[in-house]
């Protein structure tokens, strides 16, 4: 009867021994995952804030671009306007009271509009309409 009893003394502590373990290595393996998420959520952050910035570099040179060119273009229509009315002073003047007046209608008399349409442009860049 002693070695029975030593018997089921084993067997009891045996399933004991395999609950510890196998919460043990749940347990492990729960924060080994865990910590595996957390990696690769931050390569994904890595990668879209890389990817951002990319987009925001190319439209800075976009935009240097466009201005420059529109620098020229600008400088074109005034000597053209001068040419014209036959004194090139006339046309920097013309060419300059037009963007006085655009200063004038987006900074004094309606501000908002120019919030509306820098709003709108921006919302269809991705695809929604306001």
């Amino acid at each position: 009867m002693p070695r029975e009893q030593n018997r089921t003394d084993e067997q009891r502590e045996e399933p004991g021994k395999g609950i510890t373990e196998l919460i043990d290595s749940t347990v492990t393996s729960s924060y080994e995952d865990l910590l595996a998420i957390i990696e690769a959520r931050m390569e994904l952050i890595k990668i879209e804030i890389t990817e951002k910035l990319a987009m925001v570099a190319a439209l800075v040179i976009i935009a240097i671009l466009f201005i420059a060119g529109l620098v020229y273009l600008i400088t074109t229509i005034a000597l053209f306007i001068g040419e014209l009315l036959g004194h090139y002073y006339l046309g920097y003047l013309i060419v300059s009271s037009v963007f006085l007046f655009t200063f004038l209608l987006f900074a004094k008399i309606r501000p908002e509009l120019l919030k509306n349409v820098i709003h709108n442009i921006l919302l269809s860049s991705h695809g929604k309409k306001s």
